[in-house]
């Protein structure tokens, strides 16, 4: 499989936080959940693909490119939504249009214009009259609109309620079903991941600490059960965290079929996305 961004030895400094990625590589055709508690580095990372802000060090490449010298070319096949709007409250979705085919090459007047009536939006209403969700499907539409082959989102549908999010949903899907274009996904939203994603990166203090796809996290992570006089009996070695309650413990493991069959009295729950994310950030390792 082809990788859409191929990240060597990147580094960004801030005085108090530094993300630092050795390797990534993040494979074309597929939904990949972006995943981390705040600050981690999920929107660093973000903007250090989109050239947003600088590097300290290291190499990015997207489309089998050098991103600093290739930065408009590569930008023309990349859809970009960003967790705050950066479209200004004046502009009407005709006035989005008018400077979006001046820009792109590739942008599709028609598929913008059925994005529109399909989410129920007029040409000539304004941004600062639209409801959050309304104003992010219109972001959503020109980000598609212009035929992009990766599409990057943050924060994409935090904030809307859940029969918005389940419409937004549904396009990415269509959006990614050809296995001919990518799909980052950052979010909060952890159901929204394991709805649609196929890989999972999580990024925990600005360093990479999971990667793996959905399905391998969710078949073999799970959680062990068990009461403070019994902690002292899991071997250590299948611990990844762990969490002590007031009369048991939450035990998160990596390899449920082997913990089943070396614990048989202990009870093994399936684990979430979000579950995941709380032991690992909250838990003790």
């Amino acid at each position: 499989m082809k990788n859409v961004i191929e990240i060597k030895n990147l580094k960004k400094n801030y005085p108090d936080f530094t993300l630092d990625i050795d390797k990534l590589n993040i494979p074309s055709g597929e939904v990949i959940g972006l995943i981390g508690e705040n600050g981690a580095g999920k929107t660093t990372l973000i903007k250090l693909i989109l050239n947003i802000i600088n590097k300290e060090s290291g190499d990015i490449k997207i489309f089998n490119k050098d991103l600093k010298d290739n930065e408009f070319s590569i930008k023309e096949d990349i859809g970009v939504v960003l967790d705050n709007t950066f479209f200004p409250e004046t502009l009407s979705s005709k006035d989005i249009e008018s400077i979006m085919k001046d820009i792109y090459k590739n942008w599709d007047s028609k598929l913008f214009h059925k994005y529109l009536k399909d989410f129920k939006i007029k040409d000539n209403q304004i941004l600062k009259t639209m409801s959050k969700g309304m104003r992010k499907k219109v972001e959503i539409a020109t980000a598609l609109s212009h035929q992009p082959k990766l599409l990057i989102l943050d924060e994409a549908t935090s904030g809307l309620d859940p029969i918005v999010r389940s419409e937004i949903l549904d396009i990415f899907l269509d959006f990614i079903k050809d296995e001919e274009h990518t799909i980052i996904l950052s979010t909060h939203i952890t159901s929204d991941l394991e709805h649609i994603a196929d890989h999972i990166i999580f990024i925990k203090d600005g360093k990479i600490f999971l990667q793996k796809d959905k399905d391998e996290i969710i078949d073999n992570y799970g959680i062990l059960k068990c009461n403070i006089d019994d902690f002292n009996k899991i071997d250590k070695k299948d611990i990844v965290s762990y969490k002590k309650n007031r009369y048991d413990y939450e035990i998160l493991i990596d390899d449920k079929t082997k913990c089943k069959k070396k614990y048989k009295d202990y009870v093994i729950d399936k684990i979430s996305l979000e579950e995941l994310m709380l032991l690992i950030i909250k838990g003790v390792k």
